[in-house]
């Protein structure tokens, strides 16, 4: 309730300063006004992962979101109880092995796209290292942990990799995933990263 409070009280803000600059015979310059305005108000609510950033990025910094795109595993098919070749995909909207069924390296029958959930411990000011760890889900299968370990030359190295929305697979991390620890799955797939892996953003459901 107190967010929409704040979000009216400055939509009404906006239409005036928009009245006062178009008034003026600024109307393109109202409109851009408007425009970045806007795009503060919805880039709030659905932090981490708004304004055009990669949720890799707040998650974890430039450095180690274009390493994680860097060391990311392709997808791989693997079959499944029916005989089919399943592919890693985001649990939250595939569940079942109809979905998951590869038809090219980064697609599925379905028209979803390969998804790893990552995890990173940094410890480079202790042992050296970094820890880049890539979870796979398949329906029926369960979870598949690909572990990845780089130095600080590594990271340096991995300076230039974009780091793009589009790219496949798809990582989302989980240190910024809401209700990561409340999702319901079947024994045989229960996530063995559930309650292990600490929050980044404080209020965050974990």
């Amino acid at each position: 309730m107190e967010q929409a409070g704040l979000v009216a009280l400055i939509a009404l803000l906006l239409i005036a300063a928009i009245a006062a600059v178009a008034a003026g015979g600024k109307v393109d310059a109202g409109r851009g006004l408007a425009g970045a305005i806007a795009r503060r108000i919805a880039c709030a609510p659905r932090l981490p992962d708004s304004c055009h950033h990669h949720p890799l990025v707040p998650a974890y910094g430039w450095p180690l979101a274009r390493l994680a795109r860097a060391l990311a595993p392709p997808p791989e098919a693997e079959l499944g109880p029916g005989g089919l070749p399943l592919v890693p995909v985001d649990f939250r909207h595939c569940r079942r092995e109809s979905c998951a069924i590869a038809t090219g390296p980064h697609i599925t029958a379905s028209g979803r796209r390969t998804t790893a959930f990552t995890q990173i411990v940094d410890r480079r000011h202790s042992l050296g290292w970094v820890e880049v760890d890539y979870w796979l889900y398949r329906p029926t299968l369960g979870w598949e942990r690909i572990v990845r370990r780089a130095n600080q030359a590594q990271v340096d190295a991995a300076a230039g990799v974009p780091v793009l929305l589009k790219d496949d697979p798809a990582l989302v991390p989980l240190e910024t995933l809401p209700g990561r620890n409340h999702y319901v799955f079947p024994d045989n797939e229960r996530p063995p990263w559930q309650w292990q892996v600490g929050g980044i953003y404080p209020g965050w459901s974990s």
